[in-house]
């Protein structure tokens, strides 16, 4: 699989929009997906989906899909097989992939379609990697500094067709004879789906305690191997569960009596050590 040169390779750049930044609490609104083979397009995938939970003012104003344009849209339980069938033939590439890939992972496991075989590439940290010619690594800089035509930013078709533009364009510049294990090796990590697995988080209980209190809505008491407390149970309402090659980690407000403040603050799960619904204390 990573033997193929990588003119010989399908390759699918993917976008989604999403009513909020966090998987298990936020939807997807947009998916989109192009479909690049044998030096050019061979087919593209968009649709717009309509969310259960209507979206604010404030992630309208960033993707500018407005609840009227998605109310006659399709549930994603409509659309998700379509879009796994079409990119699971090819390696997927995306812009912030661990973003994209952290939605889908988790939409495929709730819908029990298998997660796809191929390895994921992200067009960021090829960036951060190779290119040390631009002011920074986001998408709409990197498509003005390679003159590539960018259409409407955070429009998920628009930006899969950017994300596969400079794809190719750092390809094309590794040459003809470059695999995508050469690839992979010039990311620097690797980015199987099964990185970003919720359902094997969950093989732990106290993980699959967060992940029901996630789904939910529900405060928990989580102990935290961290921090200025360290061991010491803290009240947390869970915002977002993030699986991140770096590190995984938990978004929450703190709502224990002693926290210095309820702004939402990272927990990193490998420090996480208990977690329990706070009827149960």
């Amino acid at each position: 699989m990573l033997r193929t040169l990588w003119p010989d390779a399908t390759i699918i750049a993917i976008d989604l929009e999403t009513t909020g930044k966090y998987p298990l609490d936020a939807e997807i609104c947009e998916m989109a997906a192009v479909k690049w083979r044998g030096g050019q397009v061979v087919d593209t995938f968009q649709s717009l989906i309509k969310p259960v939970q209507r979206m604010d003012d404030f992630v309208i104003s960033i993707h500018h899909i407005t609840n009227e344009m998605v109310e006659s849209a399709p549930a994603i339980e409509e659309r998700l097989a379509e879009f796994h069938k079409f990119i699971s033939d090819g390696f997927v590439f995306a812009h912030m992939a661990a973003f994209d890939l952290g939605f889908l992972t988790w939409e495929f496991e709730k819908a029990r379609l298998p997660l796809p075989q191929y390895p994921a590439f992200c067009t960021s940290f090829l960036s951060r990697n190779i290119n040390a010619n631009v002011a920074n690594h986001r998408l709409a800089t990197l498509a003005e500094h390679f003159k590539i035509d960018a259409g409407s930013a955070h429009r998920a078709l628009d930006d899969a067709k950017t994300c596969l533009g400079v794809a190719l364009k750092y390809l094309e510049g590794l040459g003809p004879e470059a695999k995508m294990s050469d690839i992979q090796t010039l990311q620097a990590r690797e980015l199987p789906w099964t990185r970003f697995s919720i359902e094997s988080l969950t093989e732990r209980e106290h993980y699959r305690t967060l992940v029901r209190a996630l789904r939910d809505k529900r405060e928990v008491y989580i102990t935290y191997q961290g921090g200025s407390r360290p061991g010491q149970a803290r009240r947390v309402f869970p915002l977002g569960l993030v699986r991140n090659p770096e590190a995984d980690f938990l978004v929450a407000t703190d709502y224990s009596d002693d926290a210095e403040d309820s702004k939402p603050k990272r927990y990193f799960l490998d420090k996480v050590s208990d977690c329990r619904f706070t009827e149960l204390f």
